[in-house]
Order: C-alpha cells, then sequence, then structure tokens
C-alpha cells in the first residue's frame, strides 16, 4: 500500500469511528443542555397543571421555578453518577462497549420523556433526565479516553479534541430542533425531550463495526494480536515498530499492577499535582459559568435586554459561536499547544466578563448596549470554545498512565458535574439577585484559572508520556535530591520508576 493510501485509509477510519462514538456520545451531553431551553414556559405550564388537577393546589411563581430548576439540574447529578460508574465500566467492558452498552440509560430516559405528558406525571420528566445525565456522564469520560487511546501521538490532541466539537455541535443542534417551527412549539415538547433517542440509534447500528481501543486491547486484556489488528485498521497501514513498542513499555511497566482506585490516586504523591490540575481545569470549565448559559439563556439575554420573541434566534447564535471555536481549537491545538488554548481562553473570558458588566450597568441609559451585552455573551461562548471547552477532555488521557487513567476521569468527570450542577441550581437566582454584577464570579474564577494554568501546568503537546511524567515529577517531588530517570533512558511513561526512585 502507497503511503497516500496508507494516510487516506488511516484519515477514513479514524474519522468514522470518531464520528460514530461522538454522535451518540458527547453529542448527547451539548444535545440535551440545549433543548431544555425551549420548553420553559410550556413545562412549567405542564407542572402547574399537574399539582392543579392532582391536588387541587396552584403553585406560586418561585415555586414552579423551583421544580423547573430541579428538572434542568437533575441533569448533572445524573452526570455525576455517570462520570462514577464510567471508570470500572471502562476496566470491565472496554472503552467502545462502554459506550454502546450507555445507549441503555439513553433509550429509557427517552421512552420516560415521551410518555411523560400522556400520563401526566412531571415525576417521569425528572427520571428521564437522570437517566439521560447518566448516559451524558458515562460518555463525556469514556469517549476522550477512547480516542486518546487510539490515535496516533500527532494527532492525539486534535482527535481527543473532537469530543469537544460534537459537544458544541450538538448545542447547536438542540438548539435547532427547538425552535418553535420544529419541537419547541406547546403541542411537541414530549418529542423534542425524547428526540436525543435518534443519535443513539445511529450509534448502536455503526459503533460494532469499529474496532476497540488498542491499548485497551494490549494493557488490559493482554491481546497483542488483536492490539494490532486495531492498529493496522485506524492507520490504514501496516503498524509502526515504534508505536507498538511504546504500547509493550507502558504494558511491562504497568504488568500486574490492577487500575487505580479514585481515592488512591489521593494518596499517591507520584500524580499529585496531575489530580490537582484536572481537577481545577475540570471545576473552572463549569464554574466559568458558560454551560449555565444554554440552560437558561431566557433569562440571561432578557436581562441583557433582548426582546422574547428574538431571544429563541438569538439563542442560536450562542451554540454557533462555541461550535466555530471548537474548530478553530482542533486546528490550532497541535500548533499552539494545550497550556497556551487553555489560558488564552480563560483570559479572554475574563476580559469579556468585565465588559459584558459594564455594559449591563449602562443599558438604560445608552441605546446600543443591549447589543454589546449580546456581543459579550457570544465573545465569551467563543473563548471558551476556543481553549476550556476542548482542552479540558485532553488532559487526563495525556498526564495519566493506563492503570490510574479511568480514576482520572471518574475525579475530573465528578468535579465538572458536580460543578454543573451547583451553577444550574444558582444560576437564575445569581442573575435575579446580582443583575447586572452576575457575571463578576465567572470572571474572578476565570482569571484565577488562567494564572494556575500559566504557573503551574506543562505543556504537553507531542510530548511521550514518559517526559509530560517527567516534568511533573518536578512539582511533585520538589525540593527532593532524588531525580526521575533521564528522558533519554525513559522512553515510556514510567511514572511508578519516578516513584520509586523518589521514595
Amino acid at each position: 500500500m502507497s503511503h497516500s493510501g496508507a494516510q487516506k485509509g488511516s484519515s477514513l477510519i479514524l474519522v468514522l469511528m470518531v464520528a460514530s462514538a461522538a454522535i451518540g456520545g458527547t453529542l448527547q451531553y451539548g444535545y440535551n443542555l440545549a433543548i431544555m431551553n425551549a420548553p420553559t414556559i410550556f413545562i412549567q405550564t405542564f407542572i402547574n397543571e399537574t399539582f392543579l388537577e392532582r391536588w387541587d393546589i396552584q403553585l406560586e411563581d418561585y415555586q414552579v421555578t423551583l421544580v423547573w430548576t430541579i428538572i434542568v439540574s437533575i441533569f448533572s447529578l445524573g452526570g455525576f453518577a455517570g462520570a462514577l460508574i464510567a471508570g470500572p465500566m471502562t476496566i470491565r467492558f472496554g472503552r467502545k462497549k462502554c459506550l454502546l452498552l450507555n445507549n441503555i440509560f439513553l433509550m429509557s430516559g427517552s421512552l420516560l420523556a415521551l410518555t411523560s405528558r400522556a400520563a401526566k406525571s412531571f415525576e417521569m420528566i425528572i427520571i428521564s433526565r437522570v437517566l439521560v445525565g447518566i448516559n451524558a456522564g458515562i460518555s463525556m469520560n469514556v469517549q476522550p479516553m477512547y480516542f486518546g487511546e487510539s490515535a496516533p501521538k500527532h494527532l492525539r490532541g486534535a482527535i481527543s479534541l473532537s469530543s469537544a466539537v460534537f459537544t458544541a455541535f450538538g448545542v447547536v443542534l438542540g438548539q435547532v430542533v427547538g425552535l418553535r417551527e420544529i419541537l419547541g412549539s406547546e403541542p411537541c415538547w414530549q418529542y423534542l425531550l425524547a428526540s436525543n433517542a435518534i443519535p443513539g440509534v445511529i450509534q448502536l447500528l455503526t459503533l460494532p463495526w469499529f474496532p476497540e481501543s488498542p491499548r485497551y486491547l494490549l494493557i488490559d486484556r493482554g491481546d497483542k494480536e488483536a492490539c494490532i489488528n486495531a492498529l493496522r485498521r485506524l492507520r490504514g497501514c501496516e503498524v509502526l515498530g515504534s508505536e507498538l513498542d511504546e504500547i509493550l513499555q507502558e504494558q511491562a511497566e504497568t504488568k500486574g499492577m490492577r487500575p487505580s482506585r479514585p481515592w488512591e490516586l489521593f494518596t499517591d504523591r507520584s500524580v499529585r499535582w496531575q489530580l490537582i490540575s484536572v481537577m481545577i481545569i475540570s471545576s473552572a470549565m463549569q464554574l466559568c459559568g458558560n454551560d449555565s448559559i444554554y440552560f437558561y439563556a431566557s433569562y440571561v439575554f432578557k436581562e441583557a435586554g433582548i426582546a422574547d420573541n428574538k431571544i429563541q434566534y438569538v439563542t442560536i447564535g450562542t451554540g454557533t459561536c462555541e461550535f466555530t471555536a471548537c474548530i478553530m481549537c482542533n486546528l490550532l491545538i497541535e500548533r499552539k499547544g494545550r497550556r497556551f488554548m487553555l489560558m488564552g481562553g480563560f483570559i479572554l473570558m475574563t476580559v469579556w466578563a468585565v465588559v459584558f458588566t459594564i455594559a449591563l450597568s449602562f443599558e438604560h441609559y445608552i441605546s446600543w448596549m443591549p447589543y454589546l451585552s449580546m456581543a459579550c455573551i457570544f465573545t465569551y461562548i467563543l473563548s471558551f470554545g476556543m481553549g476550556p471547552a476542548g482542552v479540558t477532555g485532553v488532559l487526563p488521557t495525556e498526564i495519566f498512565n493506563q492503570t490510574a487513567r479511568p480514576a482520572a476521569y471518574m475525579i475530573a468527570g465528578s468535579m465538572m458535574w458536580l460543578n454543573l450542577f451547583i451553577i444550574g441550581m444558582i444560576f437564575p437566582f445569581l442573575v435575579s439577585e446580582l443583575s447586572e454584577y452576575c457575571f463578576v464570579p465567572f470572571g474572578a474564577v476565570c482569571m484565577l484559572s488562567a494564572l494556575f494554568v500559566g504557573l503551574f501546568l506543562p505543556e504537553t503537546k507531542g510530548k511521550s508520556l514518559s517526559v509530560i511524567t517527567s516534568e511533573f515529577h518536578k512539582l511533585n517531588f520538589k525540593g527532593q535530591d532524588k531525580k526521575c530517570p533521564s528522558q533519554t533512558q525513559a522512553q515510556y511513561q514510567l511514572g511508578e520508576v519516578c516513584l520509586s526512585t523518589a521514595l
């Protein structure tokens, strides 16, 4: 096979595998964030009517808002549960099979949402959101792991970042499907909530045709032949000896070791700063308030002075911004690096949060200020998409070895979902209480995150796992005389060797 033919084969199989995994994976996260904005009024009316019919109680506005906030935010608690079970599932079933089994939660949730209106039960919507959240929580952890372990080193960042591209595409798709002219109308809201089953069906039909993660097959299962076959299919050519040697070396270093449990990482000094980094950056991804804009776009744009009948169309622009930014980040990440994209994204978000606050403060005095407010929301989301949205999911794959990676994703995912739940619960009250200063806390989070990345996070672009481990070793064992083996001696991830020499 010629070199160009090999490249085409590699591109085709890899691209199709990425599309199949992501369309029923991280696309679901973005889609389920976005579809809850359009039917807000209709579901609130449904909640009120249900209480009136069952118990002859007319709910106050704040009570309806509270029930609605629970429906929206319970998705995050489902995601938290999904993040916790994702690690054990990937170890037991593998990356690909885990994504396929994950559709059980999705289909169950879709069925409950579809029948909730006929059953006159808003509780079924709550349970549906929990199940769909579990699905999203699992896919947000497993999919970047699957991609990172399947991609060649020079494409690792770009392939892993495609998870964020599909998340943003899911947001846009959810916003379009949620238009009043499609499924966002009063008679159709239950079909809108159940429409997330369609991407799941597409994944179930396509993903079985693609190979399992080569690293999982060799390191976890010890099946060298299956690993070589998977690499051959994904690369479209004969397997490079150097790539196979790297996986074999990692297998040798982790031989006899069981996968780490999450609580064990907290007591392992050799991964201390890796763990601190993913926890802070995963938390900042939600505490910056970006994803809450999708939950409560109507609240935000109303506060910015946008007319009610224009809000649904303006909202589509938010998703389009992040989608465009994620594609740009995908193109730039292997050139500029992870650290540059993360820090740049957070710095820009800090700037736009300040400008947005100023614009909201003067919107009653200057006629064009609402338009500046709207522009600030778009640029805030654009900056988020350029860095934190994509790079956050890549980091655990690059800075943890095979035995620690599932546990690291569980911790990172747990932090992300817990913080999304907290922000989702307080966001509407934050907007109403702080009014024009509602983005000040988010700006502070972005500024502190940029400082942390600039001071403590090493660059991982194009580096082998051993080099990354060596750089973190300097932080983990700062002030100690004993050093990690030199990079010329350690060609692979030697976290355990570093630990033994340091001790």
